[in-house]
Protein backbone atom coordinates (compact mmCIF):
# COMPACT_ATOMS: atom_id res chain seq x y z
CA UNK A 1 0.00 0.00 0.00
CA UNK A 2 2.47 2.31 0.62
CA UNK A 3 4.62 1.75 -2.80
CA UNK A 4 1.58 2.28 -4.17
CA UNK A 5 0.90 5.57 -2.89
CA UNK A 6 4.47 6.66 -3.06
CA UNK A 7 3.82 6.03 -7.32
CA UNK A 8 0.89 8.08 -6.97
CA UNK A 9 2.57 10.66 -5.02
CA UNK A 10 5.18 10.83 -7.74
CA UNK A 11 3.16 11.36 -10.30
CA UNK A 12 1.77 14.54 -8.32
CA UNK A 13 5.40 16.30 -8.02
CA UNK A 14 6.36 15.45 -11.58
CA UNK A 15 3.15 17.01 -12.51
CA UNK A 16 4.11 20.20 -11.15
CA UNK A 17 7.08 20.96 -13.12
CA UNK A 18 4.90 21.09 -16.28
CA UNK A 19 5.65 23.92 -19.25
CA UNK A 20 3.73 25.08 -21.52
CA UNK A 21 4.68 22.33 -24.49
CA UNK A 22 2.43 19.62 -22.79
CA UNK A 23 6.15 17.97 -21.47
CA UNK A 24 7.05 16.03 -18.59
CA UNK A 25 10.19 14.88 -19.07
CA UNK A 26 10.45 13.86 -15.28
CA UNK A 27 11.43 10.00 -15.91
CA UNK A 28 8.86 7.26 -14.06
CA UNK A 29 10.60 4.87 -11.30
CA UNK A 30 9.89 2.82 -9.09
CA UNK A 31 10.11 -0.60 -7.51
CA UNK A 32 6.54 -1.77 -9.09
CA UNK A 33 6.73 -3.02 -12.56
CA UNK A 34 4.09 -2.96 -14.96
CA UNK A 35 3.65 -7.09 -14.83
CA UNK A 36 2.47 -6.43 -11.08
CA UNK A 37 1.02 -2.92 -10.88
CA UNK A 38 -1.65 -1.82 -11.64
CA UNK A 39 -3.51 -4.60 -12.31
CA UNK A 40 -6.26 -4.07 -10.48
CA UNK A 41 -9.14 -1.17 -10.66
CA UNK A 42 -7.94 0.10 -7.63
CA UNK A 43 -4.33 0.54 -8.93
CA UNK A 44 -5.26 1.70 -11.99
CA UNK A 45 -7.16 4.43 -9.93
CA UNK A 46 -4.22 5.13 -7.77
CA UNK A 47 -2.00 6.19 -11.05
CA UNK A 48 -4.93 7.92 -12.29
CA UNK A 49 -5.22 10.32 -8.99
CA UNK A 50 -2.99 13.25 -10.59
CA UNK A 51 -5.53 14.17 -13.50
CA UNK A 52 -7.81 14.43 -11.12
CA UNK A 53 -5.93 16.55 -8.61
CA UNK A 54 -5.10 19.00 -11.24
CA UNK A 55 -8.89 19.71 -12.48
CA UNK A 56 -9.50 20.58 -9.39
CA UNK A 57 -6.26 22.76 -9.05
CA UNK A 58 -7.48 26.04 -10.66
CA UNK A 59 -10.75 25.19 -12.23
CA UNK A 60 -13.15 27.14 -9.48
CA UNK A 61 -10.82 30.12 -9.56
CA UNK A 62 -8.94 31.16 -12.53
CA UNK A 63 -10.72 29.14 -15.14
CA UNK A 64 -13.95 30.39 -13.82
CA UNK A 65 -12.53 34.11 -13.60
CA UNK A 66 -11.81 33.87 -17.47
CA UNK A 67 -14.81 32.16 -18.77
CA UNK A 68 -17.08 34.32 -16.43
CA UNK A 69 -15.29 38.14 -16.21
CA UNK A 70 -15.03 38.40 -19.85
CA UNK A 71 -18.91 38.54 -20.45
CA UNK A 72 -22.02 39.76 -18.36
CA UNK A 73 -22.30 37.34 -16.11
CA UNK A 74 -19.41 38.67 -13.51
CA UNK A 75 -16.97 41.49 -12.61
CA UNK A 76 -14.54 42.01 -10.40
CA UNK A 77 -13.97 45.73 -9.98
CA UNK A 78 -10.98 47.58 -7.42
CA UNK A 79 -11.72 48.50 -4.32
CA UNK A 80 -8.98 51.72 -3.77
CA UNK A 81 -6.28 49.79 -5.10
CA UNK A 82 -7.15 46.27 -3.79
CA UNK A 83 -7.96 43.65 -6.29
CA UNK A 84 -6.70 45.76 -9.38
CA UNK A 85 -4.27 42.98 -9.68
CA UNK A 86 -2.40 44.28 -12.27
CA UNK A 87 -5.42 45.10 -14.28
CA UNK A 88 -6.05 41.23 -15.18
CA UNK A 89 -9.87 41.21 -14.02
CA UNK A 90 -10.82 44.73 -14.95
CA UNK A 91 -9.24 43.37 -18.48
CA UNK A 92 -11.44 40.48 -18.58
CA UNK A 93 -14.36 42.95 -18.54
CA UNK A 94 -13.39 45.41 -20.72
CA UNK A 95 -12.03 43.57 -23.55
CA UNK A 96 -8.45 44.87 -23.23
CA UNK A 97 -6.93 41.71 -22.28
CA UNK A 98 -3.55 40.79 -24.28
CA UNK A 99 -0.68 38.39 -23.94
CA UNK A 100 0.92 39.87 -20.82
CA UNK A 101 -2.72 39.10 -18.88
CA UNK A 102 -1.88 36.89 -15.53
CA UNK A 103 -5.39 34.70 -15.48
CA UNK A 104 -4.47 33.85 -19.39
CA UNK A 105 -0.92 32.84 -18.81
CA UNK A 106 -2.19 30.92 -15.47
CA UNK A 107 -5.03 29.34 -17.70
CA UNK A 108 -2.51 28.19 -20.63
CA UNK A 109 -0.46 26.11 -17.49
CA UNK A 110 -3.59 25.21 -15.87
CA UNK A 111 -4.36 23.52 -18.99
CA UNK A 112 -1.34 22.60 -20.54
CA UNK A 113 -0.39 20.42 -17.49
CA UNK A 114 -3.65 18.85 -17.76
CA UNK A 115 -2.63 17.51 -21.27
CA UNK A 116 0.75 16.43 -20.07
CA UNK A 117 -0.29 14.55 -16.88
CA UNK A 118 -2.42 12.90 -19.37
CA UNK A 119 0.17 11.78 -21.29
CA UNK A 120 2.28 11.18 -18.88
CA UNK A 121 -0.37 8.90 -17.01
CA UNK A 122 -0.98 7.30 -20.74
CA UNK A 123 2.64 6.41 -21.04
CA UNK A 124 2.75 4.46 -18.01
CA UNK A 125 -0.79 2.19 -18.64
CA UNK A 126 0.85 1.13 -22.12
CA UNK A 127 2.30 -1.60 -20.37
CA UNK A 128 0.05 -2.50 -18.10
CA UNK A 129 -1.70 -6.28 -18.64
CA UNK A 130 -4.42 -6.11 -20.96
CA UNK A 131 -7.97 -6.46 -19.69
CA UNK A 132 -10.99 -4.85 -19.11
CA UNK A 133 -9.34 -2.39 -15.81
CA UNK A 134 -6.81 -1.15 -18.65
CA UNK A 135 -9.42 -0.47 -21.18
CA UNK A 136 -11.20 1.70 -18.71
CA UNK A 137 -8.60 3.04 -17.58
CA UNK A 138 -6.92 4.28 -20.89
CA UNK A 139 -10.23 5.26 -22.22
CA UNK A 140 -11.01 7.68 -18.85
CA UNK A 141 -7.51 9.24 -19.31
CA UNK A 142 -8.14 10.12 -22.91
CA UNK A 143 -11.41 11.48 -22.06
CA UNK A 144 -9.91 13.34 -19.55
CA UNK A 145 -7.13 14.51 -22.19
CA UNK A 146 -10.11 15.34 -24.48
CA UNK A 147 -11.75 17.43 -21.98
CA UNK A 148 -8.46 19.77 -21.50
CA UNK A 149 -8.66 20.14 -25.36
CA UNK A 150 -11.82 20.96 -25.27
CA UNK A 151 -11.37 23.52 -22.75
CA UNK A 152 -7.97 25.04 -24.09
CA UNK A 153 -9.29 25.27 -27.91
CA UNK A 154 -12.13 26.96 -27.07
CA UNK A 155 -10.01 29.54 -24.72
CA UNK A 156 -7.41 29.97 -27.06
CA UNK A 157 -8.21 28.65 -30.40
CA UNK A 158 -5.59 27.34 -32.52
CA UNK A 159 -3.10 25.30 -30.04
CA UNK A 160 -0.54 22.69 -30.61
CA UNK A 161 -1.26 18.80 -30.39
CA UNK A 162 0.66 16.96 -28.53
CA UNK A 163 0.06 13.25 -27.28
CA UNK A 164 3.64 11.91 -26.92
CA UNK A 165 5.33 11.92 -23.16
CA UNK A 166 8.99 12.14 -22.82
CA UNK A 167 9.45 13.86 -26.52
CA UNK A 168 11.50 17.32 -26.34
CA UNK A 169 9.96 18.48 -29.93
CA UNK A 170 8.42 21.79 -29.74
CA UNK A 171 4.93 21.74 -31.53
CA UNK A 172 3.38 25.07 -33.62
CA UNK A 173 0.00 25.70 -33.49
CA UNK A 174 -2.79 23.10 -35.34
CA UNK A 175 -5.55 24.97 -36.79
CA UNK A 176 -8.96 25.07 -34.69
CA UNK A 177 -10.89 22.58 -36.64
CA UNK A 178 -8.37 20.36 -37.06
CA UNK A 179 -7.89 20.40 -33.06
CA UNK A 180 -11.76 19.72 -33.29
CA UNK A 181 -11.27 16.74 -35.15
CA UNK A 182 -8.56 15.07 -32.88
CA UNK A 183 -10.87 15.53 -29.91
CA UNK A 184 -13.74 14.14 -31.68
CA UNK A 185 -12.15 11.13 -32.62
CA UNK A 186 -10.30 10.70 -29.07
CA UNK A 187 -14.14 11.02 -27.55
CA UNK A 188 -15.37 8.54 -29.89
CA UNK A 189 -12.61 6.02 -29.68
CA UNK A 190 -13.09 6.43 -25.78
CA UNK A 191 -16.58 5.80 -25.34
CA UNK A 192 -17.34 2.57 -25.94
CA UNK A 193 -14.91 1.01 -23.17
CA UNK A 194 -15.67 3.84 -20.66
CA UNK A 195 -18.44 2.64 -18.05
CA UNK A 196 -21.94 3.15 -18.34
CA UNK A 197 -22.29 3.31 -14.08
CA UNK A 198 -23.49 6.65 -12.89
CA UNK A 199 -23.70 7.08 -9.35
CA UNK A 200 -20.82 7.15 -6.15
CA UNK A 201 -19.71 4.11 -8.38
CA UNK A 202 -17.85 7.01 -10.95
CA UNK A 203 -18.52 9.89 -8.82
CA UNK A 204 -15.88 12.77 -10.41
CA UNK A 205 -14.62 10.60 -12.67
CA UNK A 206 -15.85 10.14 -16.66
CA UNK A 207 -18.37 7.42 -17.42
CA UNK A 208 -19.46 6.91 -21.10
CA UNK A 209 -21.91 9.93 -20.85
CA UNK A 210 -19.30 12.37 -19.68
CA UNK A 211 -17.49 11.69 -23.41
CA UNK A 212 -21.54 12.52 -24.84
CA UNK A 213 -21.10 15.60 -22.74
CA UNK A 214 -18.24 16.86 -24.18
CA UNK A 215 -19.19 15.93 -27.77
CA UNK A 216 -22.74 17.90 -27.38
CA UNK A 217 -20.61 21.17 -26.19
CA UNK A 218 -18.40 20.64 -29.13
CA UNK A 219 -20.82 20.05 -31.66
CA UNK A 220 -23.38 22.97 -30.10
CA UNK A 221 -20.70 25.35 -30.91
CA UNK A 222 -19.01 23.41 -34.19
CA UNK A 223 -20.04 26.60 -36.31
CA UNK A 224 -17.79 28.72 -34.01
CA UNK A 225 -14.84 26.28 -33.99
CA UNK A 226 -15.08 25.05 -37.48
CA UNK A 227 -17.41 26.90 -39.50
CA UNK A 228 -19.77 23.82 -39.97
CA UNK A 229 -22.62 23.56 -37.87
CA UNK A 230 -23.57 19.91 -36.70
CA UNK A 231 -27.01 20.35 -34.77
CA UNK A 232 -28.19 16.80 -35.46
CA UNK A 233 -24.61 15.58 -34.14
CA UNK A 234 -25.22 17.50 -30.81
CA UNK A 235 -28.98 16.12 -30.59
CA UNK A 236 -27.62 12.26 -31.26
CA UNK A 237 -24.68 12.89 -28.16
CA UNK A 238 -27.75 14.92 -26.15
CA UNK A 239 -29.94 11.70 -26.52
CA UNK A 240 -27.55 9.69 -25.42
CA UNK A 241 -27.35 10.74 -22.50
CA UNK A 242 -31.07 11.38 -22.11
CA UNK A 243 -31.27 7.51 -22.83
CA UNK A 244 -28.98 6.86 -20.76
CA UNK A 245 -30.07 3.44 -18.08
CA UNK A 246 -33.12 3.34 -19.83
CA UNK A 247 -33.37 6.89 -19.28
CA UNK A 248 -33.27 6.74 -15.27
CA UNK A 249 -29.30 7.56 -14.97
CA UNK A 250 -30.18 11.15 -15.15
CA UNK A 251 -32.94 13.45 -14.58
CA UNK A 252 -34.16 17.14 -13.20
CA UNK A 253 -33.35 18.23 -9.71
CA UNK A 254 -36.76 19.21 -8.34
CA UNK A 255 -38.01 22.80 -7.58
CA UNK A 256 -37.74 22.43 -3.76
CA UNK A 257 -34.32 20.88 -3.58
CA UNK A 258 -32.29 22.57 -6.85
CA UNK A 259 -30.50 24.84 -4.63
CA UNK A 260 -29.27 21.95 -2.36
CA UNK A 261 -27.57 20.83 -5.48
CA UNK A 262 -24.66 23.20 -4.99
CA UNK A 263 -24.80 23.46 -1.28
CA UNK A 264 -21.49 22.35 0.45
CA UNK A 265 -23.14 18.02 1.52
CA UNK A 266 -23.84 17.64 -2.15
CA UNK A 267 -22.56 14.84 -3.86
CA UNK A 268 -22.80 11.39 -5.98
CA UNK A 269 -26.76 11.62 -4.79
CA UNK A 270 -27.72 13.47 -7.13
CA UNK A 271 -29.24 13.20 -10.43
CA UNK A 272 -28.33 15.66 -12.42
CA UNK A 273 -24.78 15.79 -12.20
CA UNK A 274 -23.26 13.83 -15.15
CA UNK A 275 -19.13 15.17 -14.17
CA UNK A 276 -18.72 17.01 -11.51
CA UNK A 277 -15.26 17.97 -9.56
CA UNK A 278 -15.63 16.65 -6.02
CA UNK A 279 -14.11 19.29 -3.60
CA UNK A 280 -13.11 18.46 0.15
CA UNK A 281 -10.74 20.80 1.45
CA UNK A 282 -10.29 18.43 4.80
CA UNK A 283 -8.04 16.52 2.93
CA UNK A 284 -7.08 18.05 -0.33
CA UNK A 285 -6.35 21.67 0.11
CA UNK A 286 -9.55 22.88 -1.32
CA UNK A 287 -9.21 25.19 -4.21
CA UNK A 288 -12.78 26.26 -3.96
CA UNK A 289 -13.09 29.43 -3.08
CA UNK A 290 -16.75 30.57 -4.41
CA UNK A 291 -17.35 32.82 -1.36
CA UNK A 292 -14.33 33.96 -0.62
CA UNK A 293 -15.18 36.03 -3.70
CA UNK A 294 -18.97 36.30 -3.63
CA UNK A 295 -19.94 36.84 0.16
CA UNK A 296 -20.08 40.34 0.90
CA UNK A 297 -17.51 40.99 3.82
CA UNK A 298 -20.32 42.28 6.47
CA UNK A 299 -21.54 38.77 6.10
CA UNK A 300 -19.27 36.04 7.38
CA UNK A 301 -21.11 35.40 10.73
CA UNK A 302 -24.64 35.70 8.62
CA UNK A 303 -23.52 32.93 6.43
CA UNK A 304 -21.08 31.24 8.83
CA UNK A 305 -18.23 32.05 6.91
CA UNK A 306 -14.72 29.76 7.50
CA UNK A 307 -15.73 29.28 11.09
CA UNK A 308 -17.24 32.37 11.55
CA UNK A 309 -19.94 32.51 14.55
CA UNK A 310 -22.45 34.59 16.58
CA UNK A 311 -21.47 32.73 19.39
CA UNK A 312 -23.85 33.46 22.30
CA UNK A 313 -24.92 36.74 20.59
CA UNK A 314 -28.53 37.07 19.24
CA UNK A 315 -28.25 39.62 15.60
CA UNK A 316 -24.62 41.29 16.54
CA UNK A 317 -23.66 44.38 15.16
CA UNK A 318 -21.19 43.58 12.08
CA UNK A 319 -17.53 45.13 13.38
CA UNK A 320 -19.00 46.44 16.81
CA UNK A 321 -20.18 43.60 18.89
CA UNK A 322 -16.87 41.03 20.92
CA UNK A 323 -16.79 38.20 23.21
CA UNK A 324 -19.13 35.70 23.64
CA UNK A 325 -17.80 33.34 21.36
CA UNK A 326 -18.15 36.07 18.26
CA UNK A 327 -15.90 35.07 15.88
CA UNK A 328 -16.39 37.43 12.23
CA UNK A 329 -13.81 36.50 9.63
CA UNK A 330 -14.59 38.46 6.45
CA UNK A 331 -14.81 36.91 2.58
CA UNK A 332 -12.44 38.98 0.69
CA UNK A 333 -15.99 39.53 -1.41
CA UNK A 334 -14.74 41.85 -4.74
CA UNK A 335 -16.89 39.73 -6.94
CA UNK A 336 -20.88 40.82 -8.31
CA UNK A 337 -22.82 39.91 -11.21
CA UNK A 338 -23.65 42.93 -13.92
CA UNK A 339 -27.56 44.77 -14.01
CA UNK A 340 -27.52 43.12 -17.53
CA UNK A 341 -26.72 39.55 -15.99
CA UNK A 342 -29.54 39.87 -13.38
CA UNK A 343 -32.25 41.11 -15.12
CA UNK A 344 -32.90 37.89 -16.71
CA UNK A 345 -34.02 37.18 -12.39
CA UNK A 346 -37.52 39.13 -13.06
CA UNK A 347 -40.02 35.89 -12.56
CA UNK A 348 -40.78 36.05 -8.42
CA UNK A 349 -42.09 32.67 -8.93
CA UNK A 350 -38.16 31.18 -10.04
CA UNK A 351 -36.54 29.25 -7.06
CA UNK A 352 -33.42 29.71 -8.80
CA UNK A 353 -33.75 33.81 -7.71
CA UNK A 354 -32.11 32.21 -4.13
CA UNK A 355 -28.77 32.08 -5.66
CA UNK A 356 -28.43 35.87 -5.45
CA UNK A 357 -27.95 38.16 -2.42
CA UNK A 358 -29.13 41.83 -3.09
CA UNK A 359 -30.88 44.84 -1.54
CA UNK A 360 -31.16 44.97 2.63
CA UNK A 361 -29.56 41.74 4.24
CA UNK A 362 -30.83 40.33 7.32
CA UNK A 363 -30.45 37.76 9.66
CA UNK A 364 -32.34 34.67 9.78
CA UNK A 365 -34.98 35.46 12.42
CA UNK A 366 -35.62 38.54 9.81
CA UNK A 367 -33.66 41.34 11.86
CA UNK A 368 -31.67 43.13 9.86
CA UNK A 369 -28.28 43.13 9.52
CA UNK A 370 -26.59 46.35 11.44
CA UNK A 371 -23.10 47.38 10.26
CA UNK A 372 -21.04 49.65 12.65
CA UNK A 373 -18.39 52.20 11.45
CA UNK A 374 -17.63 55.78 11.11
CA UNK A 375 -18.85 58.44 8.69
CA UNK A 376 -15.60 58.61 6.75
CA UNK A 377 -15.30 54.17 7.14
CA UNK A 378 -19.09 54.90 5.60
CA UNK A 379 -17.84 57.36 2.40
CA UNK A 380 -14.39 58.18 2.12
CA UNK A 381 -14.97 61.05 0.34
CA UNK A 382 -17.10 62.20 3.60
CA UNK A 383 -15.40 66.37 4.36
CA UNK A 384 -17.23 66.83 7.58
CA UNK A 385 -14.76 67.79 10.70
CA UNK A 386 -16.62 64.83 12.70
CA UNK A 387 -15.38 61.92 10.21
CA UNK A 388 -14.45 59.93 12.71
CA UNK A 389 -18.12 59.86 14.45
CA UNK A 390 -19.44 56.11 14.58
CA UNK A 391 -22.36 55.51 12.47
CA UNK A 392 -24.69 52.14 12.60
CA UNK A 393 -26.76 51.44 9.43
CA UNK A 394 -28.63 48.25 7.71
CA UNK A 395 -26.23 46.76 5.36
CA UNK A 396 -27.86 47.12 2.03
CA UNK A 397 -26.20 45.23 -1.73
CA UNK A 398 -26.45 47.96 -4.27
CA UNK A 399 -27.72 46.61 -7.38
CA UNK A 400 -24.08 47.87 -9.56
CA UNK A 401 -21.16 49.29 -8.88
CA UNK A 402 -19.84 53.02 -9.47
CA UNK A 403 -16.28 53.56 -9.92
CA UNK A 404 -15.63 56.38 -7.56
CA UNK A 405 -12.33 56.20 -6.61
CA UNK A 406 -10.95 55.78 -10.28
CA UNK A 407 -12.88 54.69 -13.48
CA UNK A 408 -9.20 53.93 -15.12
CA UNK A 409 -9.11 51.24 -13.11
CA UNK A 410 -12.52 50.12 -12.27
CA UNK A 411 -11.97 50.95 -8.94
CA UNK A 412 -14.96 51.82 -6.68
CA UNK A 413 -13.51 53.06 -3.27
CA UNK A 414 -12.09 51.36 -0.53
CA UNK A 415 -15.49 52.56 1.95
CA UNK A 416 -18.60 50.58 3.06
CA UNK A 417 -20.22 52.20 -0.10
CA UNK A 418 -17.79 50.56 -2.33
CA UNK A 419 -17.63 47.04 -0.24
CA UNK A 420 -21.58 46.52 -0.59
CA UNK A 421 -21.89 47.08 -4.32
CA UNK A 422 -23.74 45.16 -6.58
CA UNK A 423 -25.86 41.52 -6.16
CA UNK A 424 -23.90 38.57 -5.38
CA UNK A 425 -24.01 34.87 -6.38
CA UNK A 426 -23.64 32.29 -3.75
CA UNK A 427 -25.17 29.78 -5.54
CA UNK A 428 -22.10 27.42 -4.00
CA UNK A 429 -23.47 28.08 -0.80
CA UNK A 430 -21.02 29.41 2.09
CA UNK A 431 -19.87 26.19 3.58
CA UNK A 432 -20.79 26.53 7.33
CA UNK A 433 -19.32 22.84 7.76
CA UNK A 434 -15.67 23.77 7.56
CA UNK A 435 -14.77 25.84 10.39
CA UNK A 436 -10.85 25.98 9.61
CA UNK A 437 -10.33 27.58 6.22
CA UNK A 438 -11.67 29.43 3.58
CA UNK A 439 -11.95 26.12 1.18
CA UNK A 440 -15.48 24.93 0.67
CA UNK A 441 -17.08 21.33 0.22
CA UNK A 442 -19.11 22.52 -2.37
CA UNK A 443 -18.82 19.68 -5.52
CA UNK A 444 -18.45 21.83 -8.41
CA UNK A 445 -20.79 20.45 -11.66
CA UNK A 446 -18.86 20.60 -15.14
CA UNK A 447 -22.21 19.13 -16.83
CA UNK A 448 -25.73 18.60 -15.50
CA UNK A 449 -28.79 17.05 -17.17
CA UNK A 450 -30.51 20.75 -17.01
CA UNK A 451 -27.72 21.85 -19.73
CA UNK A 452 -28.32 18.89 -22.01
CA UNK A 453 -32.19 19.71 -22.23
CA UNK A 454 -31.29 22.92 -23.02
CA UNK A 455 -28.69 22.21 -25.90
CA UNK A 456 -31.20 19.94 -27.73
CA UNK A 457 -34.21 22.39 -27.35
CA UNK A 458 -31.69 24.97 -28.85
CA UNK A 459 -29.86 22.25 -31.59
CA UNK A 460 -33.98 22.06 -32.82
CA UNK A 461 -34.22 25.46 -32.62
CA UNK A 462 -31.33 25.97 -35.06
CA UNK A 463 -32.69 23.16 -37.72
CA UNK A 464 -31.68 20.03 -36.01
CA UNK A 465 -34.39 16.88 -36.58
CA UNK A 466 -36.27 16.66 -33.16
CA UNK A 467 -36.15 13.06 -31.71
CA UNK A 468 -37.78 11.08 -28.90
CA UNK A 469 -41.14 12.97 -29.56
CA UNK A 470 -39.46 16.16 -28.44
CA UNK A 471 -40.04 19.36 -29.12
CA UNK A 472 -37.94 22.61 -28.47
CA UNK A 473 -41.07 24.08 -26.73
CA UNK A 474 -41.54 20.47 -24.77
CA UNK A 475 -37.99 20.57 -23.56
CA UNK A 476 -37.81 24.28 -22.48
CA UNK A 477 -41.25 23.44 -20.13
CA UNK A 478 -39.87 20.47 -19.00
CA UNK A 479 -36.96 22.54 -17.33
CA UNK A 480 -39.02 25.40 -16.60
CA UNK A 481 -41.70 22.97 -14.61
CA UNK A 482 -38.90 22.08 -12.40
CA UNK A 483 -37.64 25.57 -11.32
CA UNK A 484 -40.90 28.12 -11.41
CA UNK A 485 -44.32 27.94 -10.65
CA UNK A 486 -45.35 30.82 -13.04
CA UNK A 487 -47.35 29.47 -16.28
CA UNK A 488 -45.50 27.33 -19.03
CA UNK A 489 -44.03 28.75 -22.52
CA UNK A 490 -46.15 28.76 -25.31
CA UNK A 491 -43.21 29.57 -27.92
CA UNK A 492 -39.55 29.58 -27.36
CA UNK A 493 -36.75 31.40 -29.30
CA UNK A 494 -33.07 31.62 -29.45
CA UNK A 495 -33.13 34.52 -27.15
CA UNK A 496 -35.71 32.85 -24.91
CA UNK A 497 -33.31 30.27 -24.51
CA UNK A 498 -30.20 32.09 -24.21
CA UNK A 499 -32.35 33.95 -21.27
CA UNK A 500 -32.72 30.28 -19.25
CA UNK A 501 -29.66 29.67 -19.59
CA UNK A 502 -28.29 32.26 -18.08
CA UNK A 503 -31.07 31.40 -14.97
CA UNK A 504 -30.39 27.89 -14.76
CA UNK A 505 -26.53 27.72 -15.04
CA UNK A 506 -25.06 31.35 -13.66
CA UNK A 507 -21.74 30.59 -11.99
CA UNK A 508 -21.16 27.14 -13.87
CA UNK A 509 -18.21 28.53 -16.25
CA UNK A 510 -20.83 28.64 -19.21
CA UNK A 511 -21.72 31.70 -20.36
CA UNK A 512 -18.59 33.27 -22.64
CA UNK A 513 -19.48 29.58 -24.87
CA UNK A 514 -23.01 30.76 -25.30
CA UNK A 515 -22.56 34.23 -25.73
CA UNK A 516 -20.14 33.41 -28.87
CA UNK A 517 -22.69 30.78 -29.89
CA UNK A 518 -25.38 33.06 -29.90
CA UNK A 519 -23.64 36.29 -31.24
CA UNK A 520 -23.92 37.83 -28.13
CA UNK A 521 -20.04 38.62 -27.43
CA UNK A 522 -19.37 41.68 -28.74
CA UNK A 523 -22.90 42.97 -26.61
CA UNK A 524 -22.35 46.32 -24.99
CA UNK A 525 -22.72 45.67 -20.75
CA UNK A 526 -21.61 48.03 -17.82
CA UNK A 527 -18.14 49.20 -18.22
CA UNK A 528 -17.35 47.22 -21.32
CA UNK A 529 -18.04 49.08 -24.86
CA UNK A 530 -15.51 46.71 -27.07
CA UNK A 531 -16.86 45.09 -30.24
CA UNK A 532 -13.91 43.29 -31.68
CA UNK A 533 -14.60 39.84 -32.62
CA UNK A 534 -11.20 38.50 -32.62
CA UNK A 535 -11.78 38.67 -28.97
CA UNK A 536 -13.71 35.97 -29.00
CA UNK A 537 -10.71 33.96 -28.36
CA UNK A 538 -7.95 34.89 -26.49
CA UNK A 539 -3.95 35.74 -27.01
CA UNK A 540 -1.53 33.05 -26.38
CA UNK A 541 0.45 33.83 -23.72
CA UNK A 542 4.05 35.84 -23.74
CA UNK A 543 5.09 32.80 -21.56
CA UNK A 544 3.99 29.91 -23.93
CA UNK A 545 5.37 32.24 -26.99
CA UNK A 546 8.79 32.44 -25.28
CA UNK A 547 8.98 28.76 -23.85
CA UNK A 548 7.93 27.64 -27.52
CA UNK A 549 9.46 29.82 -30.33
CA UNK A 550 7.32 27.76 -32.93
CA UNK A 551 4.09 28.79 -31.20
CA UNK A 552 2.01 31.51 -33.40
CA UNK A 553 -0.12 34.85 -31.95
CA UNK A 554 -3.62 34.47 -32.56
CA UNK A 555 -5.12 36.94 -35.25
CA UNK A 556 -5.98 40.37 -33.79
CA UNK A 557 -3.06 40.32 -31.25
Amino acid sequence: MNSIRKTSLGLMGAAILLGSCHKLDVPVTSQLTPDIFPTTQAQFNAVMGPIYTQLRNDFAVGYFQVQSHSTDESIQPAYGGNWFDGGRFMEMHLHTYNKDNALLNGNWGYLSNMIGISNQILYILRDAPEGAAKRQSVAEMKTMRGLAYFLMMDIFGNIPIDTAYGSKDLNTNTPRAQVFNFIESELKSAIPNLSPVGGATMYGKPNRYTGFAILAKMYMNAGVYTGTARWNDAIAACDSIINAGGGSLYAFEPRGTYLRMFYPQNGPGNKEFIFAIPYDPATSGGFQFHARYDLNRNLGIRYLYSGSTPGTNVNPVINQTTGNGLVHNKPSGPRMTTPEFFKHFWDPNDVRNGQWLSGKQYWQDGSPVMVRTTKKGYDQFYTGADGSAAVTYHLELSSAPTLRQNPATLDCGNDEIAWNMGTRNIKFYPDWTNPTSRNQNNDVPLFRYSDVILMKSEAIIRGGTPTLGHTALSLANSLRAQRTSAPAWTNVTLDSLYAERARELAWETWRRNDAIRCGKYEDKWLFKTDHNPNKRIFPIPQTALANNPKLVQNPGY
